[in-house]
């Protein structure tokens, strides 16, 4: 450990990156954690995905956070030590670390492998309080202390930088896919090729459906294409909702802007769904009407529990899918936070965690 002397008594000081306040630049600094406990693995971070929902955290998007803030719940790395209990993993695995890293354990949710939905709320990996009542700190950072019970296995298939977007962007797509049974004979409609929405469209694809792209413009319809979709519409183009009326089984939104939910239900079957993994920090309507004609379903889906996350890195593996991504130094951080507003990545920043 090059930043300080880790030891399973005393806390740790290592490096990392964090916004001091609600809004302001993100900067280099230190934080402490805690001694690896009985089922705890230390990990050297290797890469930490950046996220949408880390600007809308460290900027106050989804409600007033904790500060100082260490973001970053896509972190992919080797375990560097065990505690005398775990036995998971060992010194040398490669690892990943999603958007929680404890829950209750004991309530309905938890016990059917749901603890993203745990009755008492999970503890998140960042912007969060532990059970002793300290902050979490996330992944733009060199070392974690995790329970092994919230930590992954990272197939050798996978690389750990284009793993890394696997933890959030691949399990919260994943996950609404498998759950609405996407496949062979299903049409899946990705609104939005970002972040979410390009792993999105390689997991439909892999699983075998029919995919759609609806995004603004056409500007990305060939990386679109090239990702795995067999379709790609503009929705700035009002003939787009009137051509594919009535077409699919289920849409997927991973935008985080308001969207004009009666247009997009108009576009689904009888019995269709439409899940919207992004979040958009505004409040957004919807005329009823809209999902009683053709009983279709407006949802909404989380991550995934650590054993459906553990399933998506082994599915992603066996079919050859890891993120797109810009691998950045650290000292990008706040220039990368810019450019995702702006939709200019293709398609997930990454940060080399060696330059923290």
């Amino acid at each position: 450990m090059t930043t300080a002397q880790t030891s399973t008594k005393n806390t740790t000081t290592v490096s990392a990156w964090a916004a001091p306040s609600a809004k302001a630049p993100l900067e280099r600094t230190t934080i402490e954690r805690r001694p690896v406990g009985a089922h705890d693995v230390l990990i050297d971070i290797k890469y930490a995905g950046i996220c949408h929902s880390d600007i809308h955290q460290a900027r106050d998007g989804w409600g007033e956070g904790i500060f100082p803030m260490v973001p970053g719940h896509e972190i992919a790395g080797v375990v560097t030590e065990v505690g005398p209990e775990v036995t998971k993993f060992a010194v040398g695995d490669r690892v990943g670390v999603g958007c929680m890293v404890d829950s209750c354990r004991e309530c309905e949710n938890c016990k059917a492998g749901l603890e993203q939905y745990c009755a008492k709320g999970n503890v998140g990996t960042y912007n969060a309080l532990d059970k002793n009542g300290e902050p979490t700190y996330g992944g733009y950072s060199t070392h974690i202390v995790v329970d092994e019970a919230y930590t992954v296995r990272i197939p050798e298939g996978l690389a750990l930088d284009v793993a890394a977007p696997l933890l959030c962007a691949g399990i919260t797509t994943y996950s609404p896919l498998a759950h609405w049974n996407a496949g062979p004979g299903k049409k899946v409609a990705v609104v939005g090729l970002g972040g979410l929405g390009h792993m999105a469209v390689k997991i439909a694809h892999a699983m075998g459906a029919e995919v759609t792209v609806l995004s603004q413009t056409l500007r990305k319809k060939d990386d679109g294409l090239k990702l795995g979709a067999d379709h790609y519409y503009a929705t700035s183009d009002d003939a787009t909702f009137e051509q594919l009326r009535g077409s699919f089984d289920l849409i997927v939104s991973t935008v985080s802007a308001p969207l004009p939910l009666d247009k997009y239900l108009g576009l689904l079957r009888t019995d269709g769904a439409m899940v919207n993994v992004g979040a958009p920090e505004e409040p957004v309507s919807l005329n009823l009407f809209s999902v009683i004609g053709g009983r279709k379903t407006l949802a909404g889906s989380g991550i995934g529990g650590i054993r459906e996350t553990q399933e998506m890195l082994d599915f992603c593996a066996e079919h050859g899918l890891g993120a797109e991504i810009e691998l950045i130094d650290a000292d990008k951080i706040n220039e990368a936070y810019e450019r995702v507003l702006n939709s200019d990545v293709r398609y997930r920043f990454v940060i080399d965690t060696s330059t923290i």
